[in-house]
């Protein structure tokens, strides 16, 4: 596993306050001068599709919220009714296989960051948040919700196998036996359902509530010494940090295959147009 203690000791020092944005505008980090927090914001209307540049963006704003030594970050999205609709099945239908295999790559890598970042992260899900975007949620320490709408890895319902470190992000957060039977039902739970089953920790009942929320949460860490308590979030999230770092080509290998396959391919060309049905 990359070096911890490297990573983990910039994160110490207060921060000034920044914005910026993606070249594109796909992500918009703003940094609070006052608490040192930054709020990253998904920025690809209308759903905030997972495809190649906004995962790049991502990645690049994750290295951003390290270099700027955050107290912690929050994650949201611009959009009104959906956090991320997860993958852009456009990057998976008739791909283009240089650029397929830089975006799961690029995939791996932001669940690296996000997964093992060494500063708190939370989430404020403020729209409906069906497999990818479920994903980036499971990824961060603490998760609140607005009402009315779902979150969930629903991979099999779309005839697709959720990767071993999607089902470890899951099995992080809830206990195996649920875990297992949402993911083989590839079951999309309503907020309150959520908040039951302690997929997502709180809930509230708008964007604003939920930022604060946050705040209030990485705030918590403010006499806890960084470096120990990063140390000790990453132990407890090592095995599946190693497992991914070990097998990333195996990995890529294996979505490449099963992506290429023609059923699969058919199955996307269904889905796609059963979209433009709804969008009718």
């Amino acid at each position: 596993m990359r070096s911890l203690l490297v990573t983990l000791t910039k994160n110490i020092a207060r921060v000034g306050a920044r914005h910026n944005s993606s070249a594109a505008g796909l992500t918009i980090l703003d940094i609070n001068d006052k608490n040192g927090i930054a709020t990253l914001t998904l920025n690809r209307p209308p759903v905030n599709g997972l495809n190649l540049d906004l995962l790049t963006a991502i990645n690049d704003s994750l290295s951003n919220v390290e270099d700027n030594r955050c107290k912690g970050m929050i994650l949201t999205s611009s959009s009104k009714t959906v956090f991320s609709a997860g993958l852009d099945i456009m990057e998976m239908y008739k791909p283009d296989q240089e650029r397929l295999k830089k975006f799961w790559s690029t995939l791996q890598e932001v669940w690296l960051k996000l997964y093992g970042s060494g500063f708190p992260t939370a989430v404020a899900i403020n729209g409906h948040a069906p497999a990818g975007g479920c994903l980036l949620s499971l990824c961060c320490e603490y998760r609140v919700m607005l009402p009315n709408f779902t979150i969930g890895l629903n991979e099999t319902q779309l005839g697709i196998v959720a990767p071993k470190w999607f089902m470890a992000s899951m099995k992080n957060v809830l206990p195996s036996r649920i875990a297992e039977m949402a993911l083989t039902q590839g079951k999309m739970f309503t907020t309150d359902e959520a908040l039951n089953i302690g997929l997502v920790d709180d809930v509230v009942n708008n964007k604003e509530e939920a930022i604060a929320k946050c705040e209030e949460f990485i705030g918590r860490f403010k006499k806890i010494n960084p470096v120990a308590r990063a140390l000790t979030k990453q132990a407890f999230r090592s095995k599946d940090l190693t497992e991914l770092e070990d097998t990333k080509e195996q990995d890529l290998q294996t979505f490449l295959f099963f992506v290429n396959q023609p059923k699969v391919q058919k199955g996307l060309e269904i889905y796609m147009e059963s979209l433009k049905k709804k969008g009718k």
